[in-house]
Formats: C-alpha cells, structure tokens, sequence
C-alpha cells in the first residue's frame, strides 16, 4: 500500500513515476467509476508502464458519480461553486489529513514558514457557501500564521484597507489572498503603494465582472496594488493539490503533482512543449479518489515542468473528454 510518506517526500522524475503507477493500479482496482472508465477504453493494466499511458478521467465525473478508491467512511465533502440549478462537483475525502499534508507542505515550499506572514483572506463568493476546499485550506493557514491580524473579510472593505495599509507600513509580511473580482473592487476604492505585501489571485469573476486576459488582469492589479508580481494558486475542488505562480502566470507544482498537456483533437495523445492543449493533472494526493483528472482548462507546459493556463474549453471544444457517460 502507498503511505502519504511515500507521495509527500517524492524527490526525482523516476519516483514520482513509479509511485504514480502504484497509484494508478490501486486506483483501478478500488475505485469502480475508474475502473469502468478505463474498461470502456480498453486499458491493459499490464501494459501501462509509463504515466503517458495512464488514462486521465474527465473531470466532469465528480458531477455525475462518487469517485473514491477507499472504504472508509467519508470526513470532507468539498464542492465547486456553481450558479442556481447548475450541477456542481462534489470530493468526497475519507482521510482530510492528506489534504491538510499537501497544501501545508506546498506552502511551505513556496513560501517558507506560514509564521512569517499575516494571512488576509478577500474571498467573499467562497465564504458565502459551504463546502468550499479553497476555504478550508485558507481557514488552517490563518490559523497556522499564529497571527492576530490574518483573517477573513467578506465585504468589509474599508476595515481591509486599513488594515493592509497598516501592516504594511509597519513592515510585516502580509499575503492577500483574494477571488479576482474582489481584489478588482478593492483597487477601484483605493490606490495602494505595498513594499510588503504579496497579492495572491484566486482565479474567477464569478460572474461579477467580465473575464480579462490574465496579462491585462495582473497588469490592472499590479498597478493598483504598487506591486511589481501578482501571484496565483492554481487547484479545484477535485484535487487535493495546488500550484503556485510567483508571478508572469507560471505555475510550479509540488513534487507530488504534475502537468501533461492533452491533443485538443485526441484526448489520448500529448502535445509538445509549448504548445496549447488540455490540462491533465496528476495529484497523488488525490489517492483516495482519482489522481488522474482530465480538466476543462487550456494550457501550455515548458521543458522545465512549469505551466501556464490560457483559458478554458467551451462545451463545443471538449471532443476527448466526452467519451462515455457510465
């Protein structure tokens, strides 16, 4: 059985290989919506000896089934955010200390000891339903930063503005996490000048606003917030994993998840470095569930294993991952 120490002191490409195949065999016998996907394309399991050669699972399978690889009984119930009457995505987690391992661990990696930093957290459309992942994750990192001012604001925004004012000015660490349209009403009512202070995007308009381009978005920010770098989380409610851009809108993953980039044309082959194609994620967090997700979003993936995202596919696009509904 792979331990969470196997997949969170993974340390080289080969590593995370054959941990990754494990993974994929586990998850093929124990988790039966997999297993059906796979069958439905003729997978042999003993053929598979390399993670091109694993099927990835259209992510739209967390609307429709349980997708779990675990007999335990279920702890977390994460779910996406979606408008009224729209089916939304649901993660069942049976051990919730795995999700806690992967983004403690990942912070950390990215930005050093969670003590250092006051955590301010701008996520009203996040706090206003339950359920939510990103705010689980945020909640435990205010609460790890040990730091009287970090918390959560939801349209408090004058309170937040002086806030940040003050503990900037007074040279500590602040990193702001905020969903894209509330960092865009924050700088419509104040013009910043921060030396100190780290604006992380979320990602989403949630219909707020219109969708921008990410360059005109971290430029309109960057401008706004006195900063030189806007820096991103990429995750979803399906995985347990996150990456991080500090900025220039590549991302880095932990060295537990990584990217491939799928053929728009072909969901079963790959596309070149630097060329546009689907996000597949691999998460070996995700043990419990699926750790191969086909995801909606485009993207381009560089030699070095960073990525950027460019968009999304509109439902006309997705050819590959329609190919069954079970």
């Amino acid at each position: 059985m792979i331990s969470s120490q196997d997949i969170f002191t993974i340390s080289s490409q080969k590593q995370f290989e054959k941990i990754a195949l494990k993974v994929f065999r586990h998850q093929h016998e124990n988790n039966k919506v997999y297993r059906e996907f796979c069958d439905f394309l003729n997978t042999d399991v003993q053929k598979v000896k390399s993670i091109e050669k694993i099927p990835f699972l259209p992510i739209q399978f967390f609307k429709s089934h349980d997708v779990i690889s675990a007999t335990e009984a279920i702890q977390e119930t994460f779910t996406s955010s979606g408008t009224t009457g729209m089916i939304t995505s649901k993660h069942l987690v049976t051990d919730v200390s795995l999700y806690e391992q992967s983004y403690r661990l990942a912070f950390s990696e990215f930005y050093g000891n969670i003590e250092d930093y006051t955590v301010l957290a701008l996520l009203p459309s996040y706090l206003e339903r339950s359920g939510s992942s990103l705010i689980y994750m945020v909640k435990d990192l205010i609460e790890l930063s040990n730091n009287e001012h970090s918390g959560f604001y939801l349209h408090n925004y004058d309170e937040l503005i002086t806030k940040l004012i003050e503990l900037d000015s007074s040279g500590q660490n602040v990193i702001l996490i905020g969903v894209t349209y509330a960092l865009l009403d924050l700088i419509e009512k104040q013009n910043f000048q921060l030396k100190n202070t780290i604006i992380m995007e979320t990602g989403g308009m949630k219909g707020k606003r219109k969708e921008i381009i990410r360059e005109e978005l971290h430029s309109i920010l960057s401008k706004g917030f006195g900063v030189s770098n806007i820096h991103s989380e990429y995750g979803m409610t399906e995985l347990l994993s996150q990456a991080y851009s500090l900025g220039n809108g590549i991302f880095e993953c932990p060295s537990w998840m990584q990217i491939l980039v799928r053929d728009t044309e072909d969901a079963l082959t790959y596309v070149d470095f630097g060329k546009t194609g689907g996000i597949n994620v691999i998460d070996l967090a995700n043990i419990n569930s699926c750790s191969f997700i086909a995801t909606q979003d485009l993207g381009k993936k560089y030699n070095n294993n960073s990525f950027e995202i460019l968009g999304r596919f509109d439902n006309s696009d997705i050819r590959g991952c329609n190919l069954m509904v079970i």
